[in-house]
């Protein structure tokens, strides 16, 4: 691209005198991609034109700046970017709306006027790229050769706008104050004066300093020191909410308004920071970096996946956030642990075998599809629930808690070759636990379907399986019939289960189920007051277990159902039920050593996918609920398997002289779950070793 090309588009756009038509015509210029010149040189190029022809530039900068004089701010500044009072859900039927039939624009409103400017997907990779600090620089470049009474004017009427939504932005920061939701995480605001308040007040008085300087030039500007010390103060306000939030339970409402609250304040701020600014050219350059910041909240005015993804945030934080807590319980780095873990995951193993010849029960029995799925998914979800009830453990449902525990290390940074290390003492903890609890599932449940199988046999004098159903039951833990894809699909709902028992447990905490309970009119007439207390304590502490558990079973029951129903090769296969099979099969089918051997370690690589696809996906979710990110995973993996080599027995037992490392990262994990249990005020207890 030439300057001269520039030229002629400055030329063009000065000659004209509809602003509105000016702004849209010079944004398109600067963002569309088929004018068959490199679309980052024009703004430089655009430059240039102006510094060869001033008086263009001079006739352009007038029209712009004074068509933005007569254009509404205000509206703008108190609603792009900031989420409305209606609430989310409101909120998210408006956008969606709003997509569908637009309303009408009025082009005497900044707000609209930039919602039309970038409404097209080219427009919003453009920003993307940089086009916003684009459009700010040549806007800059624009008012150097403004006139200086043009340049008065706006400076005259930003300010005035300025004032009406710092005003109208600390009414809604008081606001707030009352907001029933906030009140239920933080009992003090019902009884203190709230930071929110004060800096209401602290607005009144600058925004009243600010009308009366307007028209006397001469009058000092507001000291702001103490304005500055209550912003801080809501700012600790609102995060001490977000981290009650992941304690006492929250919503979707609720993270929207946290959002709004947080939005409000950095409103405040960038507005406070362009009034307090006496340089004109520092002036200058601050408007037109609140400017940037509108045109990229214009963008997203109606976006339904802006509002999901800035909403939902919390929520999942909650959901996941306190797994990381019981995710310690899951972790063994003593032996002493590692042994109990074993333990308890063999009491789960006798339980599973029962629930697999349950299960072989009702498909023998010729159900019809419906009715045979919902027999064995009511066999899956009890048969959970009551293991959970016991006190044992499903090696499968560690993932969702250990995946917790790992992002909550990421959390407070990966940087470095220390941190690494650490993390991956972390990883080959919790990939020795969870091995730990499928060997004791595995193994019982495999002694006691043989156990059953012989004694069946011997009291019926024949096989407690057919030929048939031997060879079907060998065959589903072969690859090649598919198992480890049908192992992918059980590690996927073992991720959602985990998913289902947070939300029922930042239910719980919402709700403040023991309380209810504790309360409830049907229960006082059927409990004493000791039995009572003790059913809500344990069932606010296990709600979210139990019900990740029941619904695990389902989802498990009814995938084959699905696959049925839709045509599609759909079914599961998970480690513990396919280790039990495998003990009935062995005694029903007199199988030899090698044989069993070697369709063992087809159920142990059913294990292998059932915990890396639910750990990997629960992962990932426990990181995005945190907004981390594992950034370096090459070095992260590589720190793994130096680890490894030094000492691979580590990979499955613990050892003293290799477990120092990890140890020194549980106990600061263990502490700073104190620290915020403590804050929250709501401390939880959980058995080691227990489904959660």
């Amino acid at each position: 691209m030439t300057t001269s090309s520039a030229v002629s588009v400055l030329r063009s756009l000065a000659g004209q005198t509809d602003g509105q038509l000016v702004a849209s015509q010079l944004v398109h210029w600067l963002s569309e991609q088929h004018f068959g010149f490199e679309q980052k040189s024009r703004a430089a190029k655009f430059e240039e034109a102006m510094a060869s022809n001033p008086k263009h530039a001079a006739q352009l900068a007038a029209l712009l700046f004074q068509w933005i004089c007569q254009t509404h701010l205000y509206p703008a500044l108190v609603s792009l970017g900031i989420f409305s009072r209606r609430g989310f859900f409101r909120e998210m039927a408006s956008r969606i709306y709003e997509k569908m039939n637009p309303a009408p624009k009025d082009f005497a409103d900044l707000k609209d006027v930039l919602v039309q400017l970038f409404k097209s997907s080219d427009h919003e990779e453009w920003l993307e790229r940089g086009g916003a600090d684009e459009l700010v620089q040549v806007l800059l470049d624009l008012a150097s050769y403004c006139p200086a009474e043009v340049m008065q004017n706006l400076q005259l009427h930003c300010r005035e706008e300025t004032l009406y939504a710092l005003e109208m932005l600390g009414i809604w920061v008081a606001a707030e104050e009352i907001e029933p939701e906030l009140m239920r995480m933080d009992k003090r605001l019902i009884s203190i004066d709230s930071p929110f308040i004060a800096l209401h007040r602290e607005m009144t008085l600058f925004v009243e300093q600010g009308k009366r300087q307007l028209a006397e030039t001469e009058l000092p500007c507001y000291d702001l020191a103490h304005f500055d010390v209550m912003l801080r103060q809501c700012r600790d306000q609102v995060d001490r909410l977000r981290r009650r939030g992941a304690g006492v339970g929250s919503s979707v409402s609720v993270a929207h308004l946290l959002e709004r609250l947080e939005q409000t304040l950095d409103r405040i701020e960038l507005l406070v920071a362009v009034w307090r600014e006496a340089d004109p050219e520092l002036w200058q350059q601050k408007l037109f970096v609140v400017l940037r910041t509108l045109v990229t909240a214009g963008i997203e005015k109606n976006s339904v996946s802006a509002l999901w993804r800035s909403s939902s945030q919390m929520l999942s934080k909650s959901i996941t956030v306190n797994k990381s807590g019981h995710g310690e319980h899951y972790i063994a780095r003593t032996k002493s642990q590692f042994f109990h873990l074993v333990k308890s995951a063999a009491g789960a193993g006798v339980i599973i075998a029962l629930m697999a010849l349950l299960k072989i029960c009702i498909e023998s029995q010729g159900y019809s599809p419906f009715h045979n799925a919902a027999l064995v998914s009511l066999n899956y979800g009890l048969g959970f629930v009551l293991i959970h009830m016991l006190g044992f453990t499903v090696a499968t449902k560690q993932p969702a808690m250990t995946a917790a525990s790992f992002a909550s290390e990421v959390e407070r940074g990966e940087n470095g070759r220390a941190v690494h290390k650490k993390l991956a003492g972390l990883l080959i903890d919790v990939n020795r636990s969870q091995w730990a609890a499928v060997w004791g599932n595995v193994t019982i449940a495999v002694l006691t379907a043989c156990a059953i199988a012989g004694l069946a046999w011997w009291w019926q004098g024949q096989p407690l399986l057919n030929a048939e159903q031997v060879r079907y039951q060998l065959n589903a833990v072969s690859p090649l019939a598919g198992s480890l894809f049908f192992a992918a699909i059980a590690g996927v709902w073992l991720f959602c289960s985990g998913l289902i028992a947070g939300f029922f447990e930042n239910r719980a905490n919402y709700l403040d189920l023991r309380v209810r309970l504790y309360q409830h009119p049907g229960l006082k007439q059927i409990l004493p007051e000791r039995a009572r207390k003790r059913f809500a304590a344990y069932m606010h502490q296990h709600y979210g277990a139990l019900a990740g558990n029941f619904f695990f079973g389902i989802l498990l029951g009814m995938t084959g159902y699905i696959g049925y129903l839709s045509g599609l090769p759909l079914d599961i296969r998970h480690v513990a039920f396919a280790s039990a099979n495998l003990g009935y099969s062995t005694v029903s089918g007199d199988l030899s050593v090698l044989s069993f051997v070697m369709h063992l370690l087809l159920v142990l690589l059913i294990g292998f996918v059932n915990l890396w696809v639910s750990f990997t996906l629960a992962l990932a979710v426990a990181l995005r609920a945190r907004g981390s990110r594992l950034s370096r995973i090459p070095a992260l993996l590589k720190s793994v398997l130096e680890q490894a080599r030094q000492n691979p027995v580590q990979l499955f037992l613990p050892l003293p002289a290799t477990i120092k490392p990890a140890t020194e990262t549980g106990k600061a994990a263990a502490e700073t779950n104190k620290v915020a249990s403590a804050e929250m005020k709501e401390p939880e207890t959980t058995e080691s070793g227990q489904v959660q």
